[in-house]
Formats: structure tokens, sequence, C-alpha cells
């Protein structure tokens, strides 16, 4: 915020900093028409300190203009008529100017007529988000490109790098009767002690991906390109942004930033006590830890949500309430006091322009502070910091705090331990631990994955006993183990996350399905850590969206990868969905159709966009996607393929008009293939989807795209019964709005009855029995072979539907509906169908060979269904058999003999 500054708050202001900041009386006294037109040069004190300045050089003349900017920043501060905003940005604007023109002077002053290029600073620290301090250093990390840069002749490019950033760093820091710009610590860098001041580019990339430290990720939250070449710079930063911002959670990093708050701690231990004395920055409830609790929040999160990446600590705090993470009176209270404490350490450095983050401990000294501020005395400015400093303290402990107990390592005290914990089976669990401990598996030999193990084997042990089997739990987690190449990560998000251990306990009791996705892709526990996770997921559109939204220059592999695995992620925290009882498997059956459609309409567009560039397109002509089965329906189970048929509109006899032309019937089968190929190809995120396209024209003996009037001959003239009962569920998910009108239609019109005249019953039953003797039943609990389960009820609805031409809609449950107020369909149906529905889509997690599970799993499934015992369950799922049974069987009563 920036407001003109009535002249008795600057008359005041001026008064004060003459009485009680030498510095500032100083600078008053030599600049007597800076002051003098203060209230206008303030809405851009960067020019109006730059305005008139003449110097012999570039060095004289940032010190100047500091020096006289200086001073129209602490009067705009101490009037009022700049928040701590405006001061920090103009602080930071400044330097990043500076810098700069620091880097240009220095380029040209050893080659006067190259382009000043291939070096780069990179802003870390308070610079990198905007919040310098008014009496601050500098942390820039310096790179260069050895191909772009700069040099004389015979000169390495390595050696110009540091000889121009050493020539940077004098002009930036040395001192004169003018003063300094900034001092410059360039300690940030990696491995200062052996390494140039400034770094190669691609070397620096190197060891930020491979070798970097976990409080190095913290740093770079707030980098940016801020002087010199600033595209070199920004793509220095683009190509380590996975680094920083990592999907999968680093809590070893997180860990380290708690480390580092109590090493400060530790280390500035006189300044941890509130009051004269106290250090603003370090101190306990202080400057960093508001930063710190920012950071480790952005670490946890912002890998996931790019709207948490906001530099600056006050607006990462607003980013963090917003998205639900941090509680909003929290983040409120952190942001006052972050400003409260920011000002009071500028008023510090004003007094001498000193780098001070320290009350003073003299009386007097403080009493001066305080005055300069406008404050009475020490004592009110004590007592103005210290509800803020107190909340700091209290909040920032709730974040950082160790906790935990320590599991015996062996005998009969962990026998006891476990026993007494809860464990179902404590003698099994006892020798699975010992084997974790002595390292049984790689992912547990090094020193910090045992590390990691201790610390989240007392909370562990908790979590699998408080669940619903806990030797089953225990049991699968070994297994985990056993084939996870890494486990440290893993283990310490666990530890920092006991909800998500808990749910991880009931997962691997429950759901073999999701335990074995998870022993193949530990990281696919992070993704639930977001409360969003076990809520319904989004519409198709914005779930495609999500699947776009990646970093600029992806490519089409990158882009492949990424759909694969936000797939993995939502199918798995959908079945965590059912597992956790916060969603209807109906609403988890949907979740999972938006998902496999969503993934189509992206990978179909990549793909086709990346066919173009070798074939280009065929005019008037696109290809046409049809949904069918449990797919078109828009219900889906997490074991479900995907039944498609491809389809092209426009002339089949057409070629495409790219460098490599294709005809349209060549063109679309290769783009098919490639679609196809990519929805099912394993990758380092696992296959997303079986792709079963056999419900073509022609089934495997046809091509896999066929034009659509090609399609519509076939449907009108030749299709089976079979077919026509597969074209009631179809639905065009991908292809333009009048292209896919142009396939409904055609569907419309077959199912209306523009198809050969069969005996629908009788083909109904005859393939309903081939299905029974090809693919029995695979246990008493198969709610869809079974007779009188969901195909029974599929097979009659469609039956009925073809037959009458009534009802027709791809979603089963509205087509029931339809039928039944047609009166073509007992009304019974749409509970049975939803029953079914729900026992299949929950036993394909936690049942998936549909025999009779355990007891706990009995009583999840029943809560999923919403009935009170298994029993109840059970007699359920005989009644609706029965009345299914008897529908069918009224159909198949109309075959004639």
């Amino acid at each position: 915020m920036v407001s003109t500054p009535q002249q008795a708050d600057l008359d005041a202001a001026i008064a004060r900093a003459r009485a009680h900041a030498p510095f500032l009386a100083q600078l008053i006294d030599r600049e007597p028409a800076l002051v003098a037109d203060a209230p206008a040069l303030l809405a851009d004190p960067i020019a109006a300190a730059r305005a008139g300045v003449d110097a012999p050089s570039e060095g004289a003349a940032l010190r100047r203009e500091r020096r006289r900017l200086a001073l129209l920043v602490a009067l705009g501060d101490l009037s009022g008529a700049y928040d701590l905003t405006r001061v920090t940005n103009v602080l930071s604007d400044f330097a990043d100017q500076a810098l700069g023109r620091a880097i240009r002077a220095a380029i040209r002053e050893r080659t006067p007529d190259a382009e000043p290029r291939g070096f780069a600073a990179i802003a870390l620290g308070k610079l990198g988000s905007r919040e310098l301090n008014y009496s601050s250093d500098i942390d820039p990390i310096l790179v260069f490109d050895p191909a772009t840069l700069p040099a004389r002749e015979r000169e390495a490019p390595e050696e110009a790098a540091v000889r121009i950033g050493r020539r940077v760093v004098a002009l930036m820091q040395e001192r004169d009767g003018e003063g300094y710009v900034f001092r410059v610590d360039l300690r940030l860098r990696p491995s200062p002690e052996v390494t140039p001041i400034v770094l190669p580019v691609e070397a620096a990339i190197s060891y930020y991906e491979s070798q970097a430290l976990p409080w190095e990720r913290a740093a770079f939250i707030r980098a940016r390109a801020c002087a010199g070449d600033t595209a070199l710079g920004e793509s220095f930063l683009a190509a380590i942004r996975p680094f920083v911002w990592r999907r999968a959670l680093d809590y070893g990093a997180i860990r380290e930033i708690r480390d580092i708050s109590h090493r400060i701690r530790d280390h500035h231990s006189r300044g941890q006590v509130f009051g004269p004395g106290y250090d603003l920055k370090r101190g306990r409830g202080g400057i960093r830890e508001v930063e710190f609790f920012a950071q480790i929040h952005q670490l946890i999160h912002g890998g996931r949500d790019p709207g948490l990446r906001a530099p600056a600590t006050r607006d990462a705090l607003a980013a963090l309430a917003e998205a639900g993470w941090v509680d909003g009176v929290e983040a409120q209270a952190l942001s006052r006091a972050y400003t409260e404490l920011r000002t009071i350490e500028h008023r510090l450095q004003m007094v001498d322009d000193l780098q001070t983050h320290r009350l003073p401990p003299d009386p007097a000294t403080l009493d001066n502070v305080a005055r300069l501020d406008g404050m009475a005395d020490g004592a009110a400015l004590v007592a103005r910091l210290r509800p803020h400093v107190e909340c700091v303290g209290r909040v920032y402990d709730g974040l950082a705090g160790e906790g935990g107990s320590q599991l015996p390592t062996g005998g009969e005290a962990m026998a006891v331990a476990l026993a007494e914990a809860g464990l179902a089976d404590p003698a099994t669990a006892q020798r699975l631990i010992d084997g974790w401990r002595s390292g049984t598996y790689p992912a547990l030999r090094s020193p910090a994955a045992r590390e990691a193990l201790e610390a989240v084997l007392p909370g562990l042990v908790k979590a699998f006993a408080e669940g619903p089997d806990s030797a089953a739990a225990i049991a699968r987690f070994d297994a985990m183990l056993s084939k996870l190449p890494s486990a440290i990560n893993f283990l310490r998000l666990l530890e920092a996350q006991p909800p998500l251990a808990r749910l991880l306990g009931a997962i691997l009791a429950l759901a073999p399905t999701l335990a074995d996705r998870l022993s193949r892709r530990a990281e696919l526990l992070d993704g639930l850590i977001d409360a969003s996770a076990l809520e319904p997921v989004a519409s198709v559109d914005d779930i495609a969206a999500e699947m776009r939204a990646g970093e600029r220059g992806d490519d089409y592999q990158r882009l492949l990868e990424r759909v694969r695995r936000l797939v993995g992620e939502k199918r798995f925290a959908l079945g965590a969905q059912i597992v956790a009882g916060t969603s209807d498997p109906l609403e988890v059956s949907a979740g999972y159709a938006r998902v496999a459609e969503a993934a189509i309409q992206t990978l179909a567009a990549a793909t086709a966009e990346e066919f173009e560039r070798s074939h280009g397109k065929v005019p008037n002509s696109e290809l046409v996607i049809l949904a069918l089965g449990r797919l078109g329906g828009g219900a889906l189970t997490h074991a479900s393929d995907l039944d498609l048929i491809y389809l092209f509109t426009g002339d089949y006899l057409a070629e495409s008009d790219g460098q490599k032309p294709l005809g349209a019937v060549t063109y679309y089968n290769r783009l098919a293939q490639r679609l196809s190929g990519a929805l099912a190809m394993p990758t380092a995120s696992g296959p997303l989807y079986e792709v079963d396209t056999r419900l073509r024209p022609s089934g495997a003996q046809g091509t896999l795209v066929v034009s659509l009037e090609g399609f519509r001959r076939y449907q009108e003239q030749e299709a089976w019964t079979w077919e026509h009962m597969a074209l009631t569920r179809a639905r065009p998910i991908h292809g333009s709005p009048a292209a896919r009108e142009a396939v409904v239609q055609v569907i419309r019109r077959v199912l209306d009855g523009k198809r050969p005249k069969r005996d629908i019953a009788a083909d109904a039953v005859k393939m309903r029995h081939e299905i029974a003797t090809h693919k029995p039943p695979a246990g008493p609990l198969d709610a869809k072979l079974l007779d009188g389960g969901l195909v029974d009820l599929e097979f009659a609805v469609h039956t009925i539907q073809l037959a009458s031409r009534k009802g027709f809609d791809p979603d089963l449950g509205r087509a029931i509906d339809a039928l039944a107020a047609a009166r073509k369909l007992k009304p019974g149906m749409r509970p049975a169908y939803e029953f079914l529905s729900r026992l299949l889509v929950v036993l394909r997690l936690v049942a998936p060979d549909s025999q009779v599970p355990g007891a706990a799993t009995q009583a999840l499934i029943a809560r999923a269904l919403g009935l009170a015992t298994w029993d109840e369950t059970v007699a359920q799922f005989e009644r609706t058999r029965q009345e299914v049974r008897a529908c069918w069987q009224s159909v198949r009563g109309k075959v004639k003999r």
C-alpha cells in the first residue's frame, strides 16, 4: 500500500528520525531536496532516487541511489505512507535493478561490444520473495551458460564467469563515502566451500536433480530469476522445478527444516526468551518460525497444488488458509505477527543501517528504538510484540513437536508391548518387525531407513491395532515393504500423518486390490493427505483440465506419464473412499467413469495432435470415440476395462494433408492404435486400462476403425442382436458436438427399428446361455455372473428395450425407470439394480475373488450397502437375485418354442 502522507505525519517522521536514528539524521542533512519534495517523490521512490545522480561509475551511481532510496523508504515507512509490503517490494525491486546493472557493467567492462547475456542471478531468500529487509544482504546464486557468455580471446568461459562474478560482487558491496549498495552472500550455492562463485547452468541443474540437500528445496520455494539473462535464469528454474515441488512428499525435507529450527533455537539460545535482547528473526516465536511454518506446508502440498507456491510469506499463509491446509484464524494471526515483527526489525536497522535483528538489552537503547516508531518507551514496544511472539511460538511448537515413543527392540518387552497394543497376532507381528529391523528387505537397509522405521513403528502398530484386521494389515504391510525400492519417504509420511496411518491400516486389512497397487506405487498414499481425496471426484471437464495442466514445454511422453499418474491416484483415492466409508459406491462408480472419460479425451486430443505433426489432418473428417458397456453407462468398477468403438466422419477415400499423407482408413487406424497403446501400455506409473474394441463392426475380423457411414450400414443391415444390445448403452465421449450428434442419430435410428428383424428374446436367451457356459460365476458372491445377478438384469432390460423400442438410455438406472414408467418392467428393478451395482463395486476392491471374506470385510460390505449386518446383506442379496431371476424368466418365457 502507498498513500500520500499528510505533512504533519511526514514532519513527525522526520523529527523522530533526527532524534532516534543517526543514520537517517545524516541522510536528512545530506539530501534536503529529497526531504522537501518527499510527498511527491514517494509515489516512485526508485525513479526519484536515480533522478539527477551524476557519478563517475556505475558502482558510484548505485551507491548514491541506494543512499537516497534508503531515506525515501524510511520516510514513507515512518510516516505511514508505506505499509510493510510496499517497503519490502521497493527495496527488492531496487536490488533487482542494481544487480542487473552491476552484471551489465561487469560484462561491458571486459567485452565492451558484446551483448550482456549468458549470466543470470537467481534470487533466494527475502530477495526472492520480494521481502527484503531495510538493511539486508542479498543471497543470489549466479549461473552462466558457457555457450553464450561473452569472454575475451583465449579465455575459458569458466574463468570469464568467475571474473564477472567477482566484479559484480565488488560493484554491489564496495564501500566509499556514499556507503554501499548491498552486501552479497553467495554461500547458498551448492557446496560453497569448493565450488566457484558462478556455476555452469547444466552443472547446477545436475546437482539439484541428484545431490541437493533437503534444506535447499525450501530455499528454492522463494527463488526467481531476478537479474542478468533472465531467460537463462527462468530455464534453470524450470529445469529444477520438479526437485522443489514434488508430488511425492518428502518428509525428510520437512524434518530437515524442523531440525534447522531446533538448531537455530539452540545456537541462538540467548535470544530465545522474549524481552530485551530477544532475537526477532531467530527467537522462539520470531520471523523465521513464521516463514518455516509456511514453507513446511508449501513443501507438503505445493507439489500437487501450484496455487500454494507463493514466494512471499504472508501470501503463502493466505493461500494455505484458502485451500484449507492451515487454520484460517492461525494464518491471519501469523500474518499479523509477521507484519509487526518485520516492522520493528526495520526500526532496529534504521538506527545505524546495521543488519541487526535483536532487541537491545540496554533499556535506554530499547527506548530509543521504540520512540523511533512513535511509542512511549521500550516497555510499550515489548508489550506490543509479546502476544504476537507467544502466538507464533505456540503455533510453531504444535507443528514442530517431535512426540512419540520407541517400540521395545525385542524379547519379552516387545511381545508385551505388541499384545498391549491390541494386535491380534503379536507373535507374528514381532517376527515381522524383527525382520524389518534387521534389514531383511533392501528398502530398510540404510541407517536413514531404519531411523524412519523406528520413528513410525509406535504409531503404525497403534493404527494397525485399532484397525479392522491387524493381522491382515501387518502381513500386507510386510509384503509392501518387500517390494519397495526405498521406504524412507513413505515411512516419514506415515510418521507425520497419523490419520493416514490409520487409513493405511484399513486399506491393507480390507482392500487387497488397493494394497497391491500401493506395494507398487507407495506414493499413491500421498494423495490421501488432501481431504478432497475422500470426496466425489470433479466433473469430466475439470479432471481433463487437470490432466492437461502440465508445465510449459511438456512433450507428449510427459503428458502420457502425467495422465497415467493422475488416473492411478484418482482411482486409488476412489477405492479409499469405499474403505473409509465416505462415499456411496454408486458415486464412486460414477467417479471411476468420469476419470476414464477425462483420460480418453485428454489422450485422444494429445495423440491426434502428435500424429498430425507427421501426417496432417484428413479434411472435413475427425475421430469419434464411442463408449459402450459400463463406461457408456457411466458406471465403472475399479477393475473395469473400457469397451470402445473408434469411428471417423467424412469421406473414407480422402487423404490427409501432412508431410506424410495417408488415406483416411489407414490414417485413423494408425491413430486409434496409438491411442489404444497410450491407454494400455505399462509405464513407471502402471497401465491405465485394458481396452476392449471387440464390439466394433465385424469384431476382431474387422478394421479397428470404421467410417461413420460404414458403421451405419453395418448396424442397419448386418449386426447381430448382441451388438444391438451393446448399442443400448453406447455414448460418444470424444469428438466435436456435431460429430457426436451425428453418431447419436445413427444409433437412435437403429434402436428405433432400422435394423434386421430377429427373434430378440431367443437370441438373448442363447447368448446368456453361452456366457454361463464359458464364463461361470467366480464364487458365491459374484454379483455380476450368478443367476439373478447384474448380467441377467442387463439382458432383461436390453431385450425389453429392443423388443419394445422404448426406454433407451445409456444409464441403466434411468433406462429401468423409463421402462417401468412405460409398464414394460416391474418398478422394483431399480432398487435391485442399485443393490447389485453397489455390491459389485465394493467386491471388486475388497473381495475380488467373489468368495466370502472375513468378518472385518463383511462389516465393511454391509456398511457400504447401508445394512447393519452381514446376515442382512446375504439375505438382501438372495432376495434381489430372486427378483432379477423372476424378471429374466419373464423375458425368457416369451421365446417361441
